[in-house]
């Protein structure tokens, strides 16, 4: 299995673009999945200079119903003519943020939920057998406040719309995360009984629009959770923030970043549990 970040925020390339959102380019033995598409035509320009047939997907995961994520979905329909869509039905409501005295539209397309090759989802999913993709009720240990300023239908959003994907095949279990906005250490108790191998995806603990960062306490209590899990490798970018990135990977050990055009190869040798980034 290889783990590729097509869209991220940050990227050590010349030749790729960066943007507020993220896309991952996902091989596996039996499918090309990508994992969000990003807001904009980066997923594009990015493919072409990695090296990535867009053509070949057969498999697209929308995690969540917020335009960085899945803003360019109609114009990758129109290219790709194959793949098949998976997001929750919830994720085509009404999305917004609150940002000063102003609410901002952050959601989908609301027009893309009649599409013919988007399945509409309620809930926990099995795609086939490696692939499955559940949900998240029990939020409550560890919450961002980065999530506060997060509306659905004009109430406060309680991320029923968000999904994780777990991919179970022979070279190990990877759990795979959008943003992570029902709190990562509730994703990870979800999970427990697959105690994944890799898990890659955003923790939700930036707060650009404003000055603040999260409480160094909350950090600190999830760098403890993170470290209950010394076999599993833990890759982190996107709405994560460097800060809390740097004060988590300092604090846990098997912590590190994935920015746009770096790759995760599983295994990464012949008894490795853990993938290596390239």
């Amino acid at each position: 299995m290889r783990i590729t970040a097509i869209v991220e925020n940050t990227t050590k390339q010349k030749d790729l673009a960066t943007v507020h959102g993220l896309s991952l380019y996902i091989e596996t033995e039996k499918h090309k999945i990508l994992f969000d598409v990003g807001p904009d035509d980066t997923l594009f320009h990015n493919a072409k200079a990695l090296g990535i047939d867009l053509n070949e997907v057969d498999t697209v995961i929308i995690s969540h119903g917020h335009d960085d994520h899945g803003g360019v979905l109609e114009k990758f329909l129109e290219k790709n003519k194959k793949a098949k869509v998976y997001i929750q039905e919830a994720a085509f409501r009404k999305h917004q943020k609150r940002w000063m005295l102003f609410r901002l539209h952050i959601g989908l397309d609301e027009r893309l939920i009649h599409h013919r090759r988007i399945h509409l989802l309620h809930g926990d999913h099995h795609i086939d057998d490696a692939l499955y993709l559940f949900t998240v009720k029990e939020t409550h240990r560890l919450r961002s406040p980065a999530n506060d300023t997060l509306l659905e239908d004009g109430e406060k959003d309680r991320f029923r719309h968000e999904q994780n994907l777990l991919i179970s095949e022979t070279d190990g279990t990877v759990l795979i995360t959008g943003c992570g906005h029902t709190g990562i250490v509730n994703i990870l108790d979800r999970a427990e009984e697959f105690r994944p191998d890799v898990v890659v995806g955003g923790f939700h603990l930036s707060m650009p629009g404003s000055k603040k960062q999260v409480p160094d306490t909350l950090l600190a209590g999830i760098a403890k959770e993170l470290a209950a899990y010394p076999d599993t490798a833990f890759y982190t970018g996107h709405c994560t923030g460097l800060y809390a990135y740097e004060q988590l990977a300092a604090q846990t050990g098997n912590l590190h970043y994935l920015a746009a055009g770096e790759s995760i190869q599983l295994p990464s040798a012949p008894d490795s549990k853990n993938g290596t980034k390239k």
